[in-house]
């Protein structure tokens, strides 16, 4: 921890918002009636906590509401991170703090991995939660002042995760968040040419204790009860004992708390290799797993190092996974070199087979610090291009790849063909999942008026205003009949936001990539985790400013 500061100082902590994408879940806030983003940042709850316990420090995530001129006047200093699909928006909390002569600081994952385009910064803070972090703090505490010169300061000795403080969530609005998250470890043993995770984290996974991850959780609680947690980690199983260990003490958590939560979570297909994890996660609630699948074709697999992929035939490792009541959420990307003409039909084959209800179909992009940025570079084929989907130059037309990309959604997420794959895991996914027992926890008064509170919204938009009301009232009225509630919500809550996201897509008012550079109308959500996870279809938070 850092050591005792001298001074008083005020810390503002801002998080940028993101533009609407499939992984913000945008769509479905109106039907939850209070939400207005869809996760908290980990990392920058993470700073907050870390600073001195006199410095008075505020947090705005801008995806609930912009930071106010009052709020930058207010400030000593403030405090940004983010990744880089954000970087519009931490150009712009920049300037806004600047022109009120406040003191900026970015960290986080953008900086880390690329620190040209954000020179104007007062201080660039590379790295994790470490002895740059140290330095920060007593800088800013001998004069908050601008810098004459812009500083650069370098994490060389990170902080071990279990020395991390529990993230500040008493300053975030937790009950106006979709999910909650909490992060277990950094790092991945894997080396999957477009993923930067193995060169902003390491290889080796680093980890906290089971007994820290269960006090996040119940400091969390205190605040408010997301109903579902995420482990952002990058592959929940990088550390497969530690997994098992963490997973049983997530168990007695459950068991004693009266299982308040679900929980899901980021890994590696091979996951299903491995079923007495499977059946240990599923007694400790793990309700979904989100895959980087990538490519349903073997050879592009290996072409971009994701043979782990293959050791077990996809279909079939989609399948265990369902046996324990885990539904499987795929990251596909489109605009592979070994992409051809018959691609758009081939990953819509593979979405039937599968009966995946939820796939983030996402183009490629070239991450700094990545196996894929050089070869793409030294190619001359890295475009940098606002207006373009994708920096990445395709060896099929760009305007092919984009038209594919929106059939594909478009296709994959019409109301029929959604429900259908929906219909299919009601059946063979959901009923293996473990039934948590009655408790106070689960049936307090604001779960049950939240429920009824998603039930109305979701009854009069998705079955009497929407035009797909008749597929809806298919699948939710047997339900219903079962006394099946959370099986409707669920279904009708996600269906409804991918219906109209892939609406949005195909009438090409979405993004074709949630990297791109092309600006779309100002967002309310953080997407599901890291640029890198967001490339596989998720996300990782718990990098810090």
């Amino acid at each position: 921890m850092p050591s005792m500061a001298c001074n008083r100082r005020k810390i503002l902590c801002v998080f940028p918002a993101y533009s609407p994408s499939f992984g913000t879940f945008e769509n479905a806030y109106a039907l939850r009636g209070t939400t207005r983003a869809f996760m908290p940042p980990q990392g920058l709850l993470t700073i907050a906590a870390y600073l001195p316990p006199q410095w008075e420090v505020r947090f705005v995530d801008e995806n609930i509401g912009r930071a106010s001129a009052r709020e930058f006047a207010w400030a000593d200093a403030v405090l940004v991170s983010g990744m880089h699909v954000q970087r519009a928006k931490i150009l712009d909390i920049n300037a806004r703090a600047h022109a009120l002569g406040k003191t900026t600081v970015l960290g986080g994952p953008s900086v880390s991995g690329d620190p040209a385009p954000y020179g104007d910064f007062d201080y660039l803070h590379i790295g994790e939660l470490g002895d740059a972090t140290d330095r920060l703090i007593e800088r800013l505490d001998a004069d908050p002042a601008r810098p004459a010169t812009a500083l650069r300061l370098e994490t060389r000795e990170r902080l071990p995760l279990g020395d991390f403080p529990l993230p500040a969530y008493h300053l975030a609005e937790l009950d106006k968040y979709f999910i909650g998250s909490v992060q277990f470890s950094s790092g991945c043993p894997y080396r999957c040419e477009f993923c930067d995770i193995p060169a902003l984290y390491g290889r080796m996974p680093r980890l906290k204790s089971p007994e820290q991850v269960t006090a996040e959780l119940d400091a969390m609680l205190r605040h408010g009860n997301p109903g579902a947690v995420y482990f952002v980690d990058d592959n929940f199983i990088a550390h497969r004992r530690a997994a098992r260990e963490l997973v049983a003490r997530l168990v007695d958590w459950q068991r004693r708390n009266g299982y308040p939560v679900e929980f899901a979570c980021e890994a590696t297909l091979n996951i299903a290799k491995y079923p007495d994890l499977l059946a240990q996660m599923r007694e400790a609630y793990f309700t979904a797993v989100f895959c980087g699948i990538e490519t349903p074709e073997p050879d592009a697999l290996h072409a971009m190092a994701k043979d782990h992929n293959t050791d077990l035939p996809i279909l079939e490792a989609i399948r265990v996974l369902n046996g324990f009541g885990m539904e499987v959420v795929a990251g596909i990307i489109m605009g592979l070199d070994s992409d051809t003409s018959d691609t758009p039909q081939r990953i819509l084959d593979f979405v039937e087979r599968s009966q995946i209800p939820m796939l983030t179909v996402n183009l490629l992009q070239a991450l700094p610090r990545t196996p894929l940025w050089e070869r793409l570079a030294a190619a001359g084929r890295l475009v940098d291009a606002p207006a373009r989907e994708s920096n990445v130059a395709f060896l099929q037309p760009y305007d092919r790849v984009v038209a594919g990309w929106r059939r594909v959604i478009a296709e994959a997420y019409a109301p029929e063909a959604l429900y259908c794959r929906f219909a299919h895991n009601l059946v063979h996914t959901y009923p293996n999942r473990f039934k948590p027992p009655a408790s106070p926890q689960r049936a307090s008064w604001a779960n049950l008026r939240k429920g009824l509170r998603i039930m109305a919204n979701l009854l009069l938009r998705a079955g009497a205003i929407a035009d797909y009301r008749r597929v809806f009232w298919r699948t939710a009225w047997p339900l219903l009949r079962q006394g099946r509630v959370e099986d409707v919500i669920h279904v009708g809550l996600v269906a409804h936001h991918l219906i109209t996201f892939a609406r949005d897509a195909a009438a090409g008012n979405q993004n074709a990539s949630f990297y791109s550079t092309k600006l779309r109308a100002p967002g309310g959500a953080a997407p599901l985790t890291s640029d890198a996870g967001l490339q596989c279809g998720l996300a990782n938070p718990g990098d810090l400013a």
